[in-house]
C-alpha cells in the first residue's frame, strides 16, 4: 500500500489519468483508508477546476484595479 507521501508524489499523475492500472488501484486503495489524503485529493481537484476556469489572458480591469490598490497602499505608508 502507498504511504501518504507516495500518494502526494503521485497525485498529479493520478488526477491527470497518467498512472498505470496498478498505480490507480494503489491510489484508490489508499484513498479508501485515508481521510486526510481523500481531503487532499478533493482540494487538488477543486484547485484544478478553478485554474481551468480562469481566463487565459489577463483582464484589463483587474490589472487597473490592482494598480489602483497598490498606489493606495503606498500612499498610506
Amino acid at each position: 500500500m502507498l504511504t501518504c507521501k507516495q500518494l502526494v508524489e503521485n497525485s498529479s499523475d493520478y488526477l491527470d489519468a497518467r498512472l498505470s492500472l496498478r498505480g490507480r488501484l494503489s491510489v484508490r486503495l489508499h484513498l479508501a483508508m485515508c481521510f486526510r489524503c481523500r481531503r487532499f485529493i478533493r482540494q487538488m481537484k477543486l484547485s484544478q477546476a478553478v485554474i481551468q476556469r480562469m481566463p487565459e489572458a489577463p483582464i484589463a480591469e483587474l490589472d487597473a484595479l490592482a494598480e489602483k490598490l497598490a498606489r493606495q497602499q503606498q500612499s498610506r505608508r
